[in-house]
């Protein structure tokens, strides 16, 4: 537990860090970072499941669609041709790995080495694009970089700080088992405690940063807006155990000592991205 607090102490520290003396740029190589090394420890995943990805060049693909919504403001993006969006990565990648797979791939691996590949690129880079579109300021905008920046601070936190209700809500009261096959030591009562934490803190930060987020925002609405997210932060984090068990593989990595790999840390915000992204109205 002690290197568990003092890591999420520090990855906070990095995130408050990035955001306060890189902003939007700091945000979204931050965001871009974790992208590819969650990107790399699930396709380590899929080779425990005996599943052949292509790891180097879909972590390369990965990135730029990750990164997309930011680099499409770019000066030299924007004068380009052809318009770089997430959404024509994904397109070019489905096009490469095809042809690859052809003559890299042995016949009975085919279809399991391109869908692996794929589903990465789809389930973690391009649901955390969505985490750049909130950072990225747009034209127009009736949000400022700096709100747009605590968004993100925002949705980080209530999908995080669930797990941690749940966590220790589950230790307090935990009786009744949420998915013993999946996850043994869940339970409904530490999944409710972990929503509630999730309110509370959804409203305590929308109230501090209340002269920069948009006028909805409100702490009711934070709260009532965060207990959605936290539901799917539980299921996220449920994913990528199952995840874990089709490769008979306990932890996704070791890079953070008492947490264990980035899916770890970004498993919750990868189903959470898009649904904050949509219910900020930033659409």
């Amino acid at each position: 537990m002690p290197k568990r607090i003092l890591s999420t102490v520090l990855l906070w520290a990095v995130v408050v860090g990035s955001l306060v003396f890189a902003r939007t740029h700091g945000g979204v190589a931050l965001i871009t970072l974790i992208s590819v090394l969650t990107l790399r420890e699930f396709f380590k995943l899929m080779r425990g499941a005996g599943l052949e990805s292509f790891d180097k060049l879909g972590m390369t693909l990965g990135g730029l669609i990750t990164a997309a919504p930011y680099l499409e403001t770019l000066p030299f993006f924007a004068s380009l041709p052809f318009t770089v969006t997430a959404s024509h990565i994904m397109a070019i990648g489905v096009v490469i790995f095809s042809i690859r797979v052809l003559g890299e791939r042995e016949p009975h691996n085919r279809v399991e080495a391109l869908a692996a590949t794929l589903f990465g690129l789809v389930y973690v880079a391009f649901m955390l694009h969505y985490l750049v579109r909130i950072v990225t300021p747009l034209p127009g905008d009736t949000i400022g970089a700096t709100g747009r920046l605590l968004l993100f601070v925002w949705l980080v936190a209530v999908s995080k700080f669930c797990d941690v209700g749940a966590l220790l809500t589950g230790l307090a009261f935990g009786k009744h088992k949420m998915s013993p096959v999946i996850s043994p030591k869940k339970t409904w009562e530490g999944a409710v405690g972990g929503v509630l934490v999730s309110m509370g803190i959804g409203a305590l930060v929308a109230w501090l940063a209340r002269d920069y987020f948009p006028s909805h925002m409100t702490p009711l609405v934070a709260a009532l807006i965060a207990a959605p997210i936290a539901v799917v932060a539980i299921v996220s984090d449920l994913i990528e155990s199952v995840i874990k068990r089709r490769a008979a593989i306990k932890d996704s990595g070791g890079i953070i000592p008492g947490i264990g790999g980035m899916f770890d840390v970004s498993d919750s915000l990868i189903l959470t991205a898009p649904l904050g992204y949509f219910l900020f109205g930033l659409a």
